[in-house]
Protein backbone atom coordinates (compact mmCIF):
# COMPACT_ATOMS: atom_id res chain seq x y z
CA UNK A 1 0.00 0.00 0.00
CA UNK A 2 2.84 2.38 0.76
CA UNK A 3 4.50 1.66 -2.58
CA UNK A 4 1.15 2.14 -4.34
CA UNK A 5 0.57 5.47 -2.60
CA UNK A 6 4.09 6.60 -3.47
CA UNK A 7 3.53 5.68 -7.11
CA UNK A 8 0.25 7.60 -7.24
CA UNK A 9 1.91 10.58 -5.62
CA UNK A 10 4.75 10.54 -8.14
CA UNK A 11 2.25 10.44 -11.02
CA UNK A 12 0.37 13.40 -9.59
CA UNK A 13 3.59 15.42 -9.19
CA UNK A 14 4.65 14.63 -12.77
CA UNK A 15 1.22 15.67 -14.04
CA UNK A 16 1.31 18.95 -12.14
CA UNK A 17 4.82 19.73 -13.41
CA UNK A 18 3.53 19.49 -16.98
CA UNK A 19 0.70 21.95 -16.39
CA UNK A 20 0.79 25.55 -17.59
CA UNK A 21 1.12 28.35 -15.09
CA UNK A 22 -0.62 31.72 -15.09
CA UNK A 23 1.43 34.86 -15.67
CA UNK A 24 -0.29 38.27 -15.80
CA UNK A 25 0.31 40.43 -18.89
CA UNK A 26 -0.98 43.96 -18.18
CA UNK A 27 -1.57 46.49 -20.94
CA UNK A 28 1.08 49.11 -21.59
CA UNK A 29 0.59 52.78 -20.90
CA UNK A 30 -0.89 54.85 -23.78
CA UNK A 31 2.19 57.07 -23.98
CA UNK A 32 4.43 54.02 -24.49
CA UNK A 33 2.18 52.60 -27.22
CA UNK A 34 2.54 55.79 -29.29
CA UNK A 35 6.33 55.94 -29.16
CA UNK A 36 8.33 56.11 -32.38
CA UNK A 37 9.68 52.67 -33.36
CA UNK A 38 13.35 51.87 -32.84
CA UNK A 39 14.91 52.64 -36.24
CA UNK A 40 17.80 50.21 -35.79
CA UNK A 41 15.45 47.32 -35.04
CA UNK A 42 13.13 48.41 -37.86
CA UNK A 43 16.00 48.53 -40.35
CA UNK A 44 17.24 45.08 -39.29
CA UNK A 45 13.77 43.58 -39.67
CA UNK A 46 13.29 45.27 -43.05
CA UNK A 47 16.56 43.77 -44.31
CA UNK A 48 15.28 40.28 -43.43
CA UNK A 49 11.63 40.59 -44.45
CA UNK A 50 10.34 37.66 -46.49
CA UNK A 51 7.44 38.46 -48.81
CA UNK A 52 7.25 37.35 -52.46
CA UNK A 53 6.21 40.83 -53.63
CA UNK A 54 8.72 42.84 -51.57
CA UNK A 55 12.47 43.42 -51.83
CA UNK A 56 14.25 43.24 -48.44
CA UNK A 57 16.13 46.47 -47.72
CA UNK A 58 17.40 48.42 -44.70
CA UNK A 59 15.39 51.50 -43.77
CA UNK A 60 16.86 54.97 -43.36
CA UNK A 61 14.24 57.63 -42.66
CA UNK A 62 16.76 60.40 -43.33
CA UNK A 63 16.90 59.44 -47.02
CA UNK A 64 14.12 59.51 -49.62
CA UNK A 65 11.94 56.42 -49.26
CA UNK A 66 11.05 54.35 -52.32
CA UNK A 67 7.59 52.77 -52.76
CA UNK A 68 9.11 49.42 -51.78
CA UNK A 69 10.49 50.93 -48.57
CA UNK A 70 7.08 52.35 -47.69
CA UNK A 71 5.51 48.92 -48.22
CA UNK A 72 8.15 47.27 -46.01
CA UNK A 73 7.59 49.75 -43.16
CA UNK A 74 3.82 49.30 -43.43
CA UNK A 75 4.12 45.51 -43.16
CA UNK A 76 6.34 45.73 -40.09
CA UNK A 77 4.82 48.64 -38.15
CA UNK A 78 1.14 48.97 -39.08
CA UNK A 79 -0.84 48.56 -35.82
CA UNK A 80 -3.78 46.80 -37.48
CA UNK A 81 -1.47 44.21 -39.02
CA UNK A 82 0.13 43.58 -35.64
CA UNK A 83 -3.32 42.87 -34.22
CA UNK A 84 -4.10 40.52 -37.13
CA UNK A 85 -0.83 38.67 -36.57
CA UNK A 86 -1.87 38.14 -32.94
CA UNK A 87 -5.19 36.79 -34.24
CA UNK A 88 -3.26 34.42 -36.47
CA UNK A 89 -1.57 33.09 -33.34
CA UNK A 90 -5.01 32.27 -31.95
CA UNK A 91 -5.79 30.24 -35.09
CA UNK A 92 -2.50 28.37 -34.72
CA UNK A 93 -3.42 27.55 -31.13
CA UNK A 94 -6.87 26.34 -32.21
CA UNK A 95 -5.32 24.11 -34.87
CA UNK A 96 -2.92 22.74 -32.24
CA UNK A 97 -5.86 22.06 -29.94
CA UNK A 98 -7.67 20.18 -32.71
CA UNK A 99 -4.72 17.76 -33.01
CA UNK A 100 -4.84 16.75 -29.35
CA UNK A 101 -6.54 13.53 -28.26
CA UNK A 102 -9.12 13.72 -25.46
CA UNK A 103 -7.93 12.99 -21.95
CA UNK A 104 -9.35 9.89 -20.28
CA UNK A 105 -11.68 10.35 -17.33
CA UNK A 106 -11.13 8.72 -13.95
CA UNK A 107 -13.43 8.30 -10.94
CA UNK A 108 -12.57 6.99 -7.50
CA UNK A 109 -15.00 6.04 -4.74
CA UNK A 110 -14.70 5.15 -1.08
CA UNK A 111 -17.44 3.71 1.17
CA UNK A 112 -16.71 3.80 4.89
CA UNK A 113 -18.13 0.80 6.72
CA UNK A 114 -20.28 2.07 9.60
CA UNK A 115 -22.03 -1.14 10.73
CA UNK A 116 -22.69 -4.73 9.68
CA UNK A 117 -20.98 -8.08 9.73
CA UNK A 118 -18.40 -7.20 7.06
CA UNK A 119 -15.05 -5.78 8.06
CA UNK A 120 -13.84 -4.04 4.88
CA UNK A 121 -14.43 -0.54 3.50
CA UNK A 122 -15.80 -0.32 -0.02
CA UNK A 123 -13.54 0.92 -2.84
CA UNK A 124 -14.39 1.67 -6.49
CA UNK A 125 -12.66 3.12 -9.51
CA UNK A 126 -13.49 3.86 -13.14
CA UNK A 127 -11.35 4.78 -16.16
CA UNK A 128 -13.17 5.96 -19.29
CA UNK A 129 -12.54 7.44 -22.72
CA UNK A 130 -14.79 9.18 -25.25
CA UNK A 131 -14.72 7.12 -28.44
CA UNK A 132 -16.64 9.77 -30.38
CA UNK A 133 -13.70 12.17 -30.15
CA UNK A 134 -11.43 9.47 -31.61
CA UNK A 135 -13.86 8.84 -34.46
CA UNK A 136 -13.98 12.51 -35.49
CA UNK A 137 -10.31 13.28 -34.75
CA UNK A 138 -9.20 13.19 -38.41
CA UNK A 139 -11.89 15.53 -39.76
CA UNK A 140 -11.40 17.82 -36.74
CA UNK A 141 -7.69 18.11 -37.52
CA UNK A 142 -8.40 18.77 -41.21
CA UNK A 143 -10.93 21.48 -40.39
CA UNK A 144 -8.53 23.09 -37.91
CA UNK A 145 -5.67 23.14 -40.42
CA UNK A 146 -7.93 24.62 -43.10
CA UNK A 147 -9.10 27.32 -40.69
CA UNK A 148 -5.48 28.11 -39.83
CA UNK A 149 -4.64 28.45 -43.54
CA UNK A 150 -7.64 30.72 -44.00
CA UNK A 151 -6.56 33.05 -41.18
CA UNK A 152 -2.98 33.17 -42.47
CA UNK A 153 -4.16 33.91 -46.01
CA UNK A 154 -6.47 36.64 -44.71
CA UNK A 155 -3.47 38.11 -42.89
CA UNK A 156 -1.33 37.96 -46.03
CA UNK A 157 -4.13 39.62 -48.01
CA UNK A 158 -4.40 42.37 -45.40
CA UNK A 159 -0.63 42.87 -45.61
CA UNK A 160 -0.81 43.14 -49.39
CA UNK A 161 -3.64 45.67 -49.20
CA UNK A 162 -1.88 47.75 -46.53
CA UNK A 163 1.37 47.76 -48.49
CA UNK A 164 -0.52 48.88 -51.59
CA UNK A 165 -2.24 51.66 -49.68
CA UNK A 166 1.14 52.87 -48.38
CA UNK A 167 2.56 52.94 -51.93
CA UNK A 168 -0.58 54.72 -53.14
CA UNK A 169 -0.24 57.40 -50.48
CA UNK A 170 3.42 57.75 -51.42
CA UNK A 171 2.74 58.48 -55.09
CA UNK A 172 -0.12 60.77 -54.05
CA UNK A 173 2.17 62.80 -51.78
CA UNK A 174 4.84 63.15 -54.49
CA UNK A 175 2.22 64.36 -56.97
CA UNK A 176 0.61 66.74 -54.46
CA UNK A 177 3.99 68.25 -53.59
CA UNK A 178 4.58 69.10 -57.26
CA UNK A 179 1.05 70.44 -57.61
CA UNK A 180 1.53 72.57 -54.50
CA UNK A 181 4.57 74.26 -56.01
CA UNK A 182 2.58 75.14 -59.14
CA UNK A 183 -0.30 76.37 -56.96
CA UNK A 184 2.11 78.68 -55.13
CA UNK A 185 3.35 80.11 -58.44
CA UNK A 186 -0.23 80.57 -59.63
CA UNK A 187 -1.28 82.36 -56.44
CA UNK A 188 1.77 84.64 -56.55
CA UNK A 189 1.09 85.47 -60.23
CA UNK A 190 -2.58 86.20 -59.51
CA UNK A 191 -1.62 88.51 -56.66
CA UNK A 192 0.85 90.39 -58.86
CA UNK A 193 -1.75 90.86 -61.60
CA UNK A 194 -4.34 92.02 -59.07
CA UNK A 195 -1.90 94.57 -57.66
CA UNK A 196 -1.01 95.78 -61.16
CA UNK A 197 -4.61 96.27 -62.28
CA UNK A 198 -5.46 98.01 -59.01
CA UNK A 199 -2.68 100.54 -59.65
CA UNK A 200 -3.83 100.96 -63.26
CA UNK A 201 -7.43 101.40 -62.17
CA UNK A 202 -6.32 103.98 -59.62
CA UNK A 203 -4.75 105.97 -62.48
CA UNK A 204 -7.95 105.63 -64.48
CA UNK A 205 -6.36 103.36 -67.13
CA UNK A 206 -8.64 100.35 -66.45
CA UNK A 207 -12.30 99.85 -65.68
CA UNK A 208 -13.52 98.54 -62.33
CA UNK A 209 -14.80 95.34 -64.01
CA UNK A 210 -11.19 94.35 -64.85
CA UNK A 211 -10.23 94.77 -61.19
CA UNK A 212 -13.15 92.56 -60.11
CA UNK A 213 -12.14 89.86 -62.59
CA UNK A 214 -8.54 89.86 -61.33
CA UNK A 215 -9.75 89.82 -57.73
CA UNK A 216 -11.89 86.74 -58.40
CA UNK A 217 -8.94 85.08 -60.12
CA UNK A 218 -6.70 85.81 -57.13
CA UNK A 219 -9.32 84.43 -54.73
CA UNK A 220 -9.67 81.29 -56.86
CA UNK A 221 -5.90 80.79 -56.96
CA UNK A 222 -5.67 81.28 -53.18
CA UNK A 223 -8.47 78.75 -52.65
CA UNK A 224 -6.68 76.19 -54.85
CA UNK A 225 -3.49 76.76 -52.88
CA UNK A 226 -5.28 76.12 -49.59
CA UNK A 227 -6.89 72.99 -51.04
CA UNK A 228 -3.55 71.65 -52.27
CA UNK A 229 -1.96 72.35 -48.88
CA UNK A 230 -4.80 70.62 -47.05
CA UNK A 231 -4.74 67.59 -49.37
CA UNK A 232 -0.99 67.22 -48.92
CA UNK A 233 -1.27 67.44 -45.12
CA UNK A 234 -4.06 64.85 -45.12
CA UNK A 235 -2.08 62.48 -47.33
CA UNK A 236 0.99 62.75 -45.10
CA UNK A 237 -1.13 62.02 -42.03
CA UNK A 238 -2.69 58.99 -43.70
CA UNK A 239 0.74 57.69 -44.67
CA UNK A 240 2.08 58.08 -41.11
CA UNK A 241 -0.95 56.22 -39.79
CA UNK A 242 -0.42 53.36 -42.26
CA UNK A 243 3.26 53.15 -41.33
CA UNK A 244 2.62 53.24 -37.58
CA UNK A 245 4.63 56.46 -37.19
CA UNK A 246 3.80 59.48 -34.98
CA UNK A 247 1.60 62.09 -36.71
CA UNK A 248 4.33 64.76 -36.64
CA UNK A 249 6.77 62.62 -38.67
CA UNK A 250 7.77 64.16 -42.01
CA UNK A 251 9.11 61.67 -44.54
CA UNK A 252 11.14 62.33 -47.65
CA UNK A 253 9.84 60.35 -50.61
CA UNK A 254 11.65 59.30 -53.76
CA UNK A 255 10.06 59.81 -57.15
CA UNK A 256 8.17 56.61 -58.04
CA UNK A 257 8.90 54.83 -61.34
CA UNK A 258 6.67 55.15 -64.37
CA UNK A 259 3.54 52.99 -64.02
CA UNK A 260 3.46 49.81 -66.08
CA UNK A 261 1.17 49.26 -69.03
CA UNK A 262 -1.77 47.12 -67.94
CA UNK A 263 -2.52 43.97 -69.98
CA UNK A 264 -5.98 42.90 -71.11
CA UNK A 265 -8.75 42.38 -68.59
CA UNK A 266 -8.86 38.62 -69.17
CA UNK A 267 -5.16 38.27 -68.29
CA UNK A 268 -5.57 40.24 -65.07
CA UNK A 269 -8.65 38.20 -64.11
CA UNK A 270 -6.63 35.00 -64.62
CA UNK A 271 -3.85 36.42 -62.44
CA UNK A 272 -6.39 37.40 -59.77
CA UNK A 273 -7.99 33.95 -59.58
CA UNK A 274 -4.57 32.35 -59.24
CA UNK A 275 -2.82 34.87 -56.96
CA UNK A 276 -5.39 36.80 -54.90
CA UNK A 277 -4.94 35.72 -51.32
CA UNK A 278 -8.50 36.58 -50.30
CA UNK A 279 -9.79 34.09 -52.87
CA UNK A 280 -7.36 31.49 -51.56
CA UNK A 281 -8.58 32.25 -48.03
CA UNK A 282 -12.19 31.72 -49.11
CA UNK A 283 -11.21 28.39 -50.68
CA UNK A 284 -9.51 27.37 -47.43
CA UNK A 285 -12.61 28.43 -45.50
CA UNK A 286 -14.75 26.32 -47.80
CA UNK A 287 -12.44 23.37 -47.15
CA UNK A 288 -12.92 23.90 -43.42
CA UNK A 289 -16.69 23.99 -43.97
CA UNK A 290 -16.43 20.67 -45.82
CA UNK A 291 -14.73 19.21 -42.75
CA UNK A 292 -17.47 20.61 -40.51
CA UNK A 293 -20.16 18.94 -42.67
CA UNK A 294 -18.28 15.64 -42.53
CA UNK A 295 -17.92 15.91 -38.76
CA UNK A 296 -21.62 16.76 -38.34
CA UNK A 297 -22.61 13.71 -40.37
CA UNK A 298 -20.34 11.48 -38.28
CA UNK A 299 -21.94 12.91 -35.14
CA UNK A 300 -25.36 11.57 -36.13
CA UNK A 301 -24.25 8.06 -35.19
CA UNK A 302 -24.38 6.91 -31.54
CA UNK A 303 -21.89 8.66 -29.28
CA UNK A 304 -19.92 5.84 -27.71
CA UNK A 305 -18.00 5.93 -24.46
CA UNK A 306 -15.99 3.06 -22.98
CA UNK A 307 -15.36 2.74 -19.26
CA UNK A 308 -13.40 0.11 -17.32
CA UNK A 309 -14.70 -0.13 -13.74
CA UNK A 310 -13.26 -2.00 -10.74
CA UNK A 311 -14.64 -2.27 -7.22
CA UNK A 312 -14.22 -4.00 -3.86
CA UNK A 313 -17.25 -4.27 -1.63
CA UNK A 314 -17.34 -4.52 2.15
CA UNK A 315 -17.22 -8.33 1.95
CA UNK A 316 -13.91 -8.13 0.08
CA UNK A 317 -15.50 -9.18 -3.21
CA UNK A 318 -13.45 -7.70 -6.06
CA UNK A 319 -15.03 -7.01 -9.49
CA UNK A 320 -13.63 -5.70 -12.78
CA UNK A 321 -15.47 -5.13 -16.04
CA UNK A 322 -16.14 -2.76 -18.94
CA UNK A 323 -19.08 -0.42 -19.38
CA UNK A 324 -20.26 0.91 -22.75
CA UNK A 325 -22.48 3.96 -23.03
CA UNK A 326 -24.12 5.45 -26.11
CA UNK A 327 -26.94 7.75 -27.12
CA UNK A 328 -29.97 6.38 -28.95
CA UNK A 329 -30.47 8.13 -32.32
CA UNK A 330 -34.25 8.26 -32.15
CA UNK A 331 -35.30 11.91 -32.51
CA UNK A 332 -32.35 14.27 -32.83
CA UNK A 333 -29.69 12.36 -34.83
CA UNK A 334 -27.76 15.66 -35.04
CA UNK A 335 -30.06 16.82 -37.83
CA UNK A 336 -29.82 20.39 -36.59
CA UNK A 337 -26.01 20.36 -36.61
CA UNK A 338 -25.96 18.84 -40.11
CA UNK A 339 -28.39 21.48 -41.39
CA UNK A 340 -26.29 24.32 -39.92
CA UNK A 341 -23.04 22.90 -41.36
CA UNK A 342 -24.53 22.43 -44.82
CA UNK A 343 -26.07 25.92 -44.80
CA UNK A 344 -22.70 27.42 -43.75
CA UNK A 345 -20.99 25.58 -46.59
CA UNK A 346 -23.57 26.87 -49.08
CA UNK A 347 -23.07 30.41 -47.73
CA UNK A 348 -19.30 30.19 -48.26
CA UNK A 349 -19.82 28.93 -51.82
CA UNK A 350 -22.09 31.89 -52.57
CA UNK A 351 -19.58 34.31 -51.00
CA UNK A 352 -16.75 32.87 -53.11
CA UNK A 353 -18.78 33.15 -56.34
CA UNK A 354 -19.81 36.71 -55.44
CA UNK A 355 -16.17 37.65 -54.78
CA UNK A 356 -15.17 36.24 -58.18
CA UNK A 357 -17.90 38.27 -59.89
CA UNK A 358 -16.88 41.42 -58.01
CA UNK A 359 -13.22 40.86 -58.91
CA UNK A 360 -13.98 40.57 -62.63
CA UNK A 361 -16.17 43.69 -62.57
CA UNK A 362 -13.67 45.81 -60.62
CA UNK A 363 -10.74 44.79 -62.83
CA UNK A 364 -12.70 45.57 -66.01
CA UNK A 365 -13.72 48.99 -64.68
CA UNK A 366 -10.16 49.78 -63.55
CA UNK A 367 -8.66 48.80 -66.91
CA UNK A 368 -11.19 50.94 -68.76
CA UNK A 369 -10.59 53.90 -66.45
CA UNK A 370 -6.82 53.61 -66.82
CA UNK A 371 -7.16 53.55 -70.61
CA UNK A 372 -9.18 56.80 -70.48
CA UNK A 373 -6.56 58.45 -68.26
CA UNK A 374 -3.73 57.43 -70.59
CA UNK A 375 -5.66 58.75 -73.60
CA UNK A 376 -6.23 62.11 -71.94
CA UNK A 377 -2.59 62.29 -70.91
CA UNK A 378 -1.38 61.52 -74.43
CA UNK A 379 -3.59 64.26 -75.90
CA UNK A 380 -2.33 66.77 -73.34
CA UNK A 381 1.29 65.88 -74.10
CA UNK A 382 0.66 66.47 -77.81
CA UNK A 383 -0.66 70.00 -77.15
CA UNK A 384 1.79 70.95 -74.40
CA UNK A 385 4.82 71.86 -76.62
CA UNK A 386 2.80 74.47 -78.52
CA UNK A 387 1.56 76.04 -75.27
CA UNK A 388 5.14 76.02 -73.94
CA UNK A 389 6.46 77.81 -77.03
CA UNK A 390 3.70 80.42 -76.88
CA UNK A 391 4.36 81.12 -73.18
CA UNK A 392 8.13 81.43 -73.80
CA UNK A 393 7.64 83.81 -76.74
CA UNK A 394 5.14 85.90 -74.73
CA UNK A 395 7.63 86.14 -71.86
CA UNK A 396 10.41 87.29 -74.19
CA UNK A 397 8.11 89.83 -75.83
CA UNK A 398 7.08 91.22 -72.43
CA UNK A 399 10.74 91.57 -71.44
CA UNK A 400 11.39 93.58 -74.65
CA UNK A 401 8.37 95.77 -73.96
CA UNK A 402 6.50 94.55 -77.07
CA UNK A 403 3.73 92.89 -75.05
CA UNK A 404 1.84 93.81 -71.91
CA UNK A 405 3.06 91.94 -68.81
CA UNK A 406 -0.52 90.85 -68.07
CA UNK A 407 -0.68 88.97 -71.39
CA UNK A 408 2.61 87.20 -70.64
CA UNK A 409 1.38 86.30 -67.15
CA UNK A 410 -1.82 84.91 -68.64
CA UNK A 411 0.18 82.77 -71.07
CA UNK A 412 2.38 81.50 -68.26
CA UNK A 413 -0.70 80.71 -66.18
CA UNK A 414 -2.20 78.75 -69.07
CA UNK A 415 1.02 76.68 -69.19
CA UNK A 416 0.91 76.12 -65.42
CA UNK A 417 -2.71 74.99 -65.68
CA UNK A 418 -1.74 72.38 -68.31
CA UNK A 419 1.18 71.21 -66.18
CA UNK A 420 -1.10 70.90 -63.17
CA UNK A 421 -3.54 68.85 -65.20
CA UNK A 422 -0.65 66.67 -66.40
CA UNK A 423 0.46 66.10 -62.81
CA UNK A 424 -3.08 65.18 -61.84
CA UNK A 425 -3.32 62.70 -64.73
CA UNK A 426 0.04 61.20 -63.76
CA UNK A 427 -1.21 60.83 -60.20
CA UNK A 428 -4.44 59.22 -61.37
CA UNK A 429 -2.54 56.82 -63.64
CA UNK A 430 -0.16 55.80 -60.84
CA UNK A 431 -3.00 55.30 -58.38
CA UNK A 432 -5.04 53.35 -60.93
CA UNK A 433 -2.04 51.10 -61.65
CA UNK A 434 -1.56 50.38 -57.94
CA UNK A 435 -5.29 49.70 -57.65
CA UNK A 436 -4.98 47.18 -60.50
CA UNK A 437 -2.05 45.54 -58.71
CA UNK A 438 -4.19 45.20 -55.59
CA UNK A 439 -7.11 43.81 -57.60
CA UNK A 440 -4.96 41.33 -59.53
CA UNK A 441 -3.22 40.09 -56.38
CA UNK A 442 0.39 40.79 -57.36
CA UNK A 443 2.86 43.49 -58.47
CA UNK A 444 2.85 44.77 -62.02
CA UNK A 445 6.20 43.05 -62.67
CA UNK A 446 4.28 39.77 -62.81
CA UNK A 447 1.71 40.90 -65.38
CA UNK A 448 3.92 39.82 -68.27
CA UNK A 449 4.33 36.29 -66.86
Amino acid sequence: MKRRAALIGACLVATLNGCATYKPAPLGQPDTVLLKPDLAILSAKAARIDRPWLVPQPIDLSRPLTPNALAVIAILENPDLKALRAKSGVADAQAFSARLLPDPTAQLGFDKLLSGPDVYNGLSGQLGIDLMALRTARVTRQSGEATKRQVRLDLAWAEWQTAGQARLQGVRIVALEAQLELAKLTAASADRLLLAVQHAAGRGDLAASEVDARRLAALDASDKLRTATRDLTTARGELNKLLGLPPETVLRLATPPEPAIAPATAILVTHAIDRRLDLQALRAGYEAAEGDVHKAILSQFPNLSLTVAGARDTANNITLGPQVGFTLPLWNRNRGGIAVAQASRAQLRAEYEARLFQTRSEIAAAVAGLAIIRGQRAELLRNLPAIQRFADSASRAAMRGDLAPAVAETSAQSLRDRKTTLLQLDQQAAEATIALELLSGGPSEGWAR
